[in-house]
């Protein structure tokens, strides 16, 4: 990880677009991820041979890729510590998984009940619970930050009241990088009997994820942000949350009997897997968490910490960078703004410098308010990242400056 210079080294090169593009710095790991070999062989060796349909066929190679879709399952319940493979639901993405949790609780709300978000969410955290609002007559509270960009938990402790019907919240803020205490959370939602919901879509390739530890009722990912194919992801939920869920999606496999007159539901996971799944994406899914298992949680947090200290010292030494979120407790995502130039003009260049990041509102508008900025420049990193990407961006970085000023 380190090598006697101090300097941090990739954890893996084994990704093709890493190889294909060498000499350019990818730094856009929080929104999606390159995909390691593995994944990408296994889903080209599925297409090729392997492929059919699943769950409803009696011939070998349905039944086989059912079996490989299954086997996935049972990891990813292996992967998070789940109690029950049934409690892992398949789906599109976290979006998909939000959705289907909000709407599938719009049932239980009712005019007056509290859904709590806070100010660092993600548009795919507030847009659903907001549709819902309004369709129920539920009141959303938002929590709000702490200028070092952590979670006010005081606030927390004495806004949640019996009306607190759930706290939907990130586990780690995809603009700031803060890490969120899940489980202290947890402890004061359960003093109010309120459901936890919670978006681990930046968490889950940079820490472990143990959901019964957390304690939390839903937990939601996307298999993009975990090096694996885009188009799956999970919706882990404790069994008896889930089976008060209103499935999101009506169609083929997830009914009992349908008759002219009305239709039955079948049991977990189906009721809420409606239509035929993402089966290649599913297959691809498993050799990704292989590969996060492979590599293991100390070597990946300590490569992650490694570059975002050093990327922090190394950026806090230019003139006119202003890094937003400085929780003492935060994963490698580092946002930040040039004084006098805007976040697409330094993306812009940056890319010209043979460096990736991510400008805009990261899909955080209520945060870029709170924030008073309209957009940030954002990099984030991922186990094929190394002391050498830094260099790159600060050299970008540089040239910026030159250019602008």
């Amino acid at each position: 990880m380190l090598n006697e210079g101090g300097r941090t080294q990739a954890l893996s090169t084994d990704f093709p677009w890493v190889t294909a593009n060498h000499g350019y710095s990818y730094l856009d790991n929080g929104a999606t991820t390159q995909k390691h070999h593995a994944v990408i062989d296994r889903i080209t060796a599925f297409l090729s041979a392997e492929y059919a349909t699943v769950h409803r066929g009696v011939y070998r190679h349905s039944m086989a890729a059912t079996e490989a879709c299954e086997q996935v399952r049972h990891a990813f319940q292996t992967f998070i510590n789940a109690p029950h493979a049934h409690e892992v639901i398949f789906t599109t993405g976290t979006t998909m998984g939000l959705n289907t949790a909000a709407f599938g609780m719009a049932n239980q709300l009712k005019s007056g009940d509290e859904i709590v978000l806070t100010e660092m969410e993600h548009h795919a955290n507030w847009v659903p619970w907001q549709q819902v609002a309004q369709r129920t007559g539920a009141v959303i509270k938002v929590v709000p930050i702490t200028p070092v960009g952590e979670l006010d938990y005081e606030w927390m402790a004495t806004h949640l009241t019996e009306r607190t019907a759930v706290v939907s919240v990130m586990h780690v803020s995809n603009v700031l990088g803060t890490i969120n205490d899940i489980p202290r959370i947890v402890a004061m939602a359960r003093q109010v009997g309120a459901k936890v919901v919670v978006d681990g879509a930046q968490a889950i390739a940079h820490i472990p994820v143990d959901v019964q530890a957390l304690g939390v009722d839903a937990y939601v990912v996307s298999g993009h942000k975990m090096y694996g194919p885009t188009g799956v992801g999970v919706l882990w939920g404790k069994t008896d949350w889930l089976s008060t869920l209103s499935p999101f999606v009506y169609g083929g496999d997830m009914i009992e009997t349908v008759t002219v007159t009305g239709s039955t539901f079948c049991g977990l996971p189906g009721r809420l897997e409606g239509g035929t799944p993402p089966i290649a994406e599913i297959v691809g899914l498993g050799p990704a968490i292989g590969f996060l298992q492979g590599v293991g949680w100390p070597r990946i947090m300590a490569h992650d910490e490694a570059l975002r200290l050093e990327a922090t010292t190394r950026l806090k030494g230019l003139d006119g960078i202003s890094i937003y979120g400085e929780s003492s407790t935060k994963t490698g995502v580092i946002s930040f703004g040039v004084a006098g130039v805007h976040p697409h003009d330094v993306g812009s260049i940056l890319d010209e410098c043979q460096v990736a990041v991510r400008v805009g509102h990261h899909c955080a508008q209520p945060l870029m308010t709170v924030l008073g900025v309209p957009a940030t420049v954002r990099a984030s990193f991922g186990v094929y990242n190394s002391s050498q990407d830094i260099d790159r961006l600060v050299a970008g970085l540089e040239q910026v400056m030159a250019v602008f000023r």
